[in-house]
């Protein structure tokens, strides 16, 4: 492979800024790789050649002219295709945005825009962010970069699998229910959920308000942390944004030390229904922290346990409110003929996609007169025991770990026809979400049973990302100690 795309965001932003290599070919690299790679990968909806390289002459030309550079100049990032760009179209991953282009930019990429990043594309998701697979997308499902007929994760999977297979050494993705975290653990990468409120959602198309979280994919801790800071910090667009400083992610991602930080495992994400090769590589993780200094405990959060049936009614009533205003009316498709409601009926059916058509049917009937109280007040109550579960832990440890999903990557057509299977893949990244806290998933070795990656999830107090990043850095340092190198490097799908 060129070395240019197996170069780190950090080492790529420090070449273009010494003049050693230029922004544009650097993005030339990538786009030649995408076009080598991508008809196998399908991670991207949308490349943006000419406008990628547009933006690569720009930080080209800031640097001759001696103006300053951003956190990221010159470095690619590929954004997943729920946030706004002005100039390339925003599908969501669903036939009733085919083609919409938005007039407006959302504060994330603006932000990146700002720190010279090169937004190289719109990368695949499933439909609405409404999946674990990326099966669920309107324009077929994205694949693994380490086995090609296996699922990339989901919802983010476009994203994870650009850079698992080089495409792009950063992307954006967004975590409702572990979105992020999944598909960086099955993709052999990094990903991190921040605290939320930590990144903006103005300009992301939203599924759940009050889970969507953006946040960063990299292939190594320092690159994820470059793109964590980049992209956070308060926005009065976005009201649920939180006025606080960035965490010190940067910082905590250049010096890892877990000397004397108190580490508890949750109990209840483990047991029955884990593949046996994902505990095995969960439980050296652990060992290897102790060995590292950390003090190591094991504590229950009992209501971890109703995480799952709460979150599978929450969302899905956010959704159903969230996906009212695609109506056939105001934009994206518009099917059929006759009524007002007609045509809103015809434009849903032909437009939306079996996940997200169950999905609002489901939250919908939560909403309901008569049953309001009955499951969505009663998810909530249980939303706030389970921030309780987390408020204790804390008390007690810095932070938690477990396994980021029961098992690793499945086979593409697996669990179609299985809802209920493919919700479970879910199982320990949604607690997070429910309580807002920030996690990270970093790649902790790979499963005997079938060769694939498995993640490391490390969860942390709100506003306290940056001992996610201490922990992932100090993970990651010792197990490229141990293997003499990282582990994305013994892909086995695209380029063995």
């Amino acid at each position: 492979m060129d070395e240019l795309i197996t170069m780190t965001a950090a080492e790529l932003s420090a070449a273009v800024a010494a003049g050693d290599v230029s922004a544009a070919e650097v993005t030339g690299a990538h786009l030649e790789r995408i076009a080598a790679v991508d008809e196998r990968v399908r991670a991207f909806l949308h490349v943006a050649a000419e406008d990628a390289l547009a933006q690569a002459r720009e930080v080209d030309r800031k640097r001759a002219a001696g103006e300053p550079l951003g956190l990221l100049a010159g470095v690619p990032v590929a954004v997943k295709d729920l946030f706004t760009t002005v100039g390339a179209p925003a599908t969501c991953g669903s036939k009733i945005l085919e083609g919409w282009y938005p007039p407006y930019e959302s504060t994330i990429t603006g932000r990146l825009r700002d720190a010279g990043a090169v937004l190289i594309g719109k990368t695949n998701m499933d439909e609405f962010a409404m999946g674990s697979s990326t099966e669920n997308s309107g324009y077929g499902p994205s694949h693994n970069p380490w086995d090609l007929a296996r699922v990339p994760g989901g919802s983010s999977g476009g994203s994870a699998a650009a850079v698992a297979a080089y495409e792009a050494p950063l992307a954006l993705g967004t975590d409702t229910g572990g979105s992020i975290r999944q598909p960086a653990s099955v993709c052999g990468i990094v990903g991190t959920k921040p605290t939320y409120g930590g990144s903006s959602r103005y300009g992301v198309v939203a599924f759940a308000s009050s889970l969507d979280t953006p946040g960063p994919f990299g292939r190594n801790v320092l690159d994820t942390a470059l793109l964590h800071e980049a992209m956070s910090g308060h926005d009065p667009l976005d009201s649920t944004s939180i006025d606080a400083p960035v965490p010190p992610v940067v910082a905590a991602a250049r010096h890892g030390d877990v000397s004397g930080m108190r580490i508890g495992i949750v109990t209840d994400l483990s047991g029955a229904g884990y593949q046996p090769g994902v505990m095995s590589r969960f439980t050296e993780a652990v060992e290897l922290l102790e060995s590292l200094g950390a003090k190591v405990t094991e504590l229950s959060c009992p209501h971890f346990r109703y995480a799952l049936p709460a979150y599978y009614l929450i969302a899905p009533s956010e959704c159903s409110s969230n996906l009212a205003r695609f109506d056939g009316m105001r934009f994206g498709l518009r099917a059929g003929s006759g009524s007002a409601e007609e045509v809103m009926a015809q434009t849903r059916a032909a437009g939306f996609g079996t996940e997200v058509k169950r999905r609002i049917m489901l939250g919908t009937h939560a909403l309901s007169s008569g049953y309001y109280d009955a499951y969505y007040g009663k998810a909530q109550q249980v939303r706030t025991l389970i921030i309780a579960d987390f408020e204790a832990a804390f008390g007690q440890v810095d932070v938690l770990v477990s396994p980021v999903t029961p098992t690793t990557a499945f086979r593409l057509g697996e669990r179609a026809d299985d809802p209920m299977a493919m919700y479970l893949a879910d199982l320990c990244t949604i607690p997070a979400n429910l309580a807002g806290n920030a996690a990270i998933s970093v790649p902790c070795g790979l499963a005997d049973e079938d060769g694939m990656p498995v993640g490391l999830q490390v969860m942390a107090p709100p506003l306290a990302d940056d001992r996610l990043y201490r922990v992932a850095a100090a993970v990651e340092a010792a197990f490229t100690a141990r293997l003499g190198h990282p582990l994305l490097t013994e892909s086995k799908g695209l380029d063995a």
